[in-house]
């Protein structure tokens, strides 16, 4: 089928800043245009394609299954044209640049590896790292805003249309400061746990769904006073420096586990831990670069999973 011309470049940026915000009036904003003519700009590529591409919902609009199936396109080809009019105006002179997505479990360990061996294998490359929650960054990558998105995220719903490899499974920890009284009561008494300040994911993100499995697994109460964030570095401070206890990714402790900074509480039972890996949207053509990191991926993950890293 050929391209329809009357699509225009101002209506891909009208639903992608749509699909961006969840509102028309936000978008409106950002795009610096009225409302009524966002409207009718969603209206017209509507008809063009014969579907509708939003529904209105309480909370603003989200995408339709035509809408989903559009952005994994759109998205792409707009950063394609920004791309190619940059390499024209002169920017091809510049760095190369790679723009990914890294969520919290893997920022401190694996990512510090793989980023330092790229530098390595490549001169005068930017790296552009963007962290924050799953959700957020699979919605940068359906839009075409970021080349790849490093972490634990199949159970989000927004890896629907994109495509994940897996690289290592990783298990979620209950650690404490060397010296925490809990450390000289053997067995563990798990019902006084909940007289602790407790560290864990926010709601609403993957990996505290594995934080509340391996509560319930082991049948604790969820401590009234909790410090909920997805900042390593907030989590590892407060945890060194009071009684409370951090549910963690492992990755994110195995270094203070293994210099005796923190110590694991051994509940009886292991939590099996969820899929590390590289997501992709697959409407994206993947560049040299993009594909250099992915290998390096590998290769790191590999000695992780074989006991040479770190």
């Amino acid at each position: 089928m050929n391209l329809d011309t009357r699509i225009k470049y101002r209506h891909l940026l009208c639903f992608l800043e749509i699909a961006r915000q969840g509102s028309l009036a936000r978008a409106a904003d950002v795009l610096a245009i009225s409302q009524p003519a966002t409207s009718k700009t969603l209206k017209e590529l509507e008809d063009l394609l014969e579907a509708r591409l939003f529904e209105r919902t309480r909370q603003g609009v989200e995408l339709t299954a035509a809408g989903a199936r559009f952005m994994r396109h759109a998205g792409p080809s707009v950063q394609a044209l920004r791309e190619g009019i940059g390499s024209v105006r002169g920017e091809a002179r510049a760095p190369a640049r790679l723009r990914i997505g890294v969520l919290s479990t893997v920022e401190g360990l694996l990512m510090p590896e793989v980023l330092c061996r790229l530098h390595q294998r490549h001169q005068g490359l930017v790296v552009e790292v963007i962290t924050g929650p799953g959700a957020q960054l699979l919605g940068q990558l359906h839009l075409g805003e970021l080349e790849l998105v490093i972490g634990r995220m199949t159970d989000s719903p927004q890896i629907q249309g994109l495509s994940f490899e897996h690289l290592y499974s990783e298990s979620m920890s209950l650690v404490v400061r060397a010296g925490h009284p809990l450390l000289g009561r053997q067995p563990l008494d798990r019902a006084g746990l909940g007289g602790y300040p407790l560290v864990l994911p926010p709601s609403g993100t993957t990996i505290r769904q594995h934080a509340d499995s391996l509560f319930v697994q082991c049948a604790i109460d969820m401590p009234a006073q909790r410090l909920e964030t997805l900042s390593l570095a907030l989590s590892r401070r407060y945890v060194l420096g009071s009684d409370a206890l951090w549910v963690a990714p492992r990755d994110a402790v195995l270094i203070d586990l293994r210099s005796g900074e923190l110590v694991t509480l051994d509940l009886g039972l292991r939590e099996p831990g969820g899929s590390v890996g590289i997501c992709r949207n697959a409407a994206m053509a993947q560049g040299p670069l993009a594909q250099a990191l992915c290998q390096v991926l590998r290769e790191v993950a590999g000695e992780y999973r074989d006991g040479h890293y770190p």
